[in-house]
């Protein structure tokens, strides 16, 4: 399932609470709120659960196939009576799934590497990184097409514009994980090929950077358009941004009727175990000449 084409799902909210003690690796809870009474439900799922006694089926994602293990039939009623139909809670466990065409860092040949790099912060953070390192075979989570997702505020702003005067665009809308400030002009991103995060945190050493290859663009759906508190198309010209973006951002070759926000991104393989936060300084340390295209079966043109 995916918000593009059941935008019920923007009423779910996620809320990770790691374990204090050590004896447990934490849990997630889910929130859901009723578009009709505004009453707010939660369920808290186990983080790691037991997958000893979890039937194991097979899931596809954009083609990208892999074994997940389903959940107890508590979870399972939970969500399906929020949904109103029948649905299953998978947990992926050690399984990854594949990466397809050319969004992996193997597959993407960055070219024309200016050595052009330009100061950001974080406006936004990720607690953890990591856990998806580049490796001879490229493996992703349930993430669409790559762990990470960077876009910046100034293009922000730039959708903002497009908007009546007082109605500014949600950025969480755009589902990024990196969120940058400091780019001289809106879609400056388009062209980058790299970023080195430079911690700044009491427990990281600042000589120890986080590197992510920024390989392809993000092409936007109709979930740009969807209302969080009501699950539909949001009222005015609110429901109207994709269509907004269709008229210059529709950039790349290879989703030609699709606009591009964002590029995804994946850590180099030998950037190991850190954190990042708010604050941390963002070189660009790679530009391409000129915009990469996209390439992942089944999606695109």
């Amino acid at each position: 399932m995916t918000i593009t084409y059941f935008p019920e799902m923007v009423l779910f909210s996620q809320e990770l609470r790691l374990g204090q003690d050590g004896s447990s690796p934490g849990t997630v809870v889910v929130s859901h709120l009723a578009p009709d009474s505004n009453m707010q439900t939660r369920i808290e799922i186990p983080l790691i659960p037991d997958t000893s006694y979890l039937e194991v089926i097979d899931v596809v994602l954009h083609n990208s196939p892999t074994k997940a293990h389903v959940m107890q039939r508590e979870y399972n009623e939970w969500f399906s009576s929020r949904f109103g139909y029948e649905v299953m809670l998978v947990y992926l466990g050690p399984h990854l799934r594949p990466v397809l065409g050319n969004l992996s860092p193997n597959a993407s040949k960055l070219r024309n590497d200016t050595g052009t790099s330009w100061l950001s912060t974080f406006t936004d953070h990720v607690p953890f990184l990591g856990s998806l390192k580049v490796e001879k075979m490229d493996g992703i989570t349930f993430a669409d097409v790559a762990p990470y997702l960077v876009v910046t505020e100034k293009s922000s702003e730039d959708v903002s514009s497009r908007l009546p005067e007082g109605e500014d665009m949600d950025i969480t809308k755009f589902r990024p994980n990196i969120v940058l400030a400091g780019s001289e002009k809106a879609y400056d991103e388009d062209f980058w090929g790299g970023l080195r995060i430079n911690p700044i945190t009491d427990t990281m050493d600042e000589d120890k950077p986080v590197f992510i290859d920024l390989t392809q663009n993000c092409a936007r759906c109709a979930s740009l358009n969807w209302d969080y508190a009501t699950g539909k198309a949001s009222p005015g010209e609110s429901g109207t941004i994709l269509k907004k973006l269709m008229k210059d951002r529709r950039v790349d070759k290879g989703t030609k009727y699709s606009p591009i926000f964002g590029r995804y991104g994946f850590l180099q393989s030998f950037t190991r175990e850190q954190s990042i936060a708010v604050g941390d300084t963002v070189e660009v340390s790679k530009k391409n000449a000129e915009r990469t295209t996209f390439n992942w079966p089944g999606l695109g043109n």
